[in-house]
C-alpha cells in the first residue's frame, strides 16, 4: 500500500517528479504517481486529498508550475503533510510557483523545497515517515552518512590534484 502520494499538475512535470519516486524506491516506500490538475481536474484533486489517508497514504508531494494551486488547495482538503515542488515555467523559471506555495495563509502550511528540487522533496517525505519508524530513520541516518563521506573524498581528491586537475580529468 503506498504511503506517499506524488502527484503533479500536467505530465510535463514528471521530468521533475520522477526524482521524487525516485528517492521513495531508493528507500523502499510504497507510492503512488498521479496527474492531478487543480485546473483542468478539480473533482479529481478533491477527491484525490480528502480520501488520500484513508487509502494509506502518510504524506502527499505536489509538483506544479505557474499558479500553482495544487499543493496549497491540496493541504486545505487534506489533514497530511503536503510538501510542494514549485516547477520551472518558462516565463518566471518557478518563481511564480515558489511565491504561490510559501505565501500560504495560517492554518494551511505547505511544507517547500527550491524549484524543480523533487529530490529534496522525496527526502523530507521519508524524515517526516521516519518519525515513527526507527528502520526508515536508519536508513536515512546511512544516507546521510554516506553523504558526509561524498565530500571528504572529493576533498582528499582536490587536495591531492589540486584545482585544476579536478575540474579537467
Amino acid at each position: 500500500m503506498a504511503v506517499v502520494g506524488i502527484i503533479m499538475g500536467s505530465d510535463s512535470d514528471l521530468p521533475v517528479m520522477h526524482q521524487c519516486a525516485q528517492v521513495c524506491e531508493d528507500f523502499h516506500l510504497a507510492y503512488d504517481l498521479a496527474i492531478v490538475s487543480a485546473h483542468r481536474t478539480p473533482h479529481r484533486m478533491v477527491t484525490y486529498a480528502e480520501t488520500a489517508h484513508q487509502r494509506g497514504l502518510r504524506v502527499i508531494v505536489a509538483g506544479a508550475g505557474g499558479a500553482a494551486h495544487l499543493p496549497g488547495m491540496v493541504a486545505a482538503l487534506t489533514p497530511l503533510p503536503v510538501i510542494g515542488v514549485p516547477i520551472a515555467s518558462p516565463h518566471l523559471q518557478g518563481v511564480d510557483a515558489l511565491y504561490s506555495m510559501v505565501q500560504m495563509p495560517k492554518g494551511i502550511p505547505v511544507a517547500t523545497v527550491a524549484i524543480g528540487n523533487a529530490t529534496n522533496a522525496g527526502l523530507l517525505a521519508v524524515q517526516i515517515l521516519a518519525c515513527g519508524d526507527g528502520d526508515l530513520l536508519k536508513r536515512i541516518q546511512t544516507y546521510r552518512q554516506n553523504l558526509t563521506q561524498q565530500v571528504l573524498e572529493k576533498q582528499e581528491r582536490l587536495s591531492q590534484q589540486g584545482w585544476r586537475a579536478y575540474l579537467n580529468p
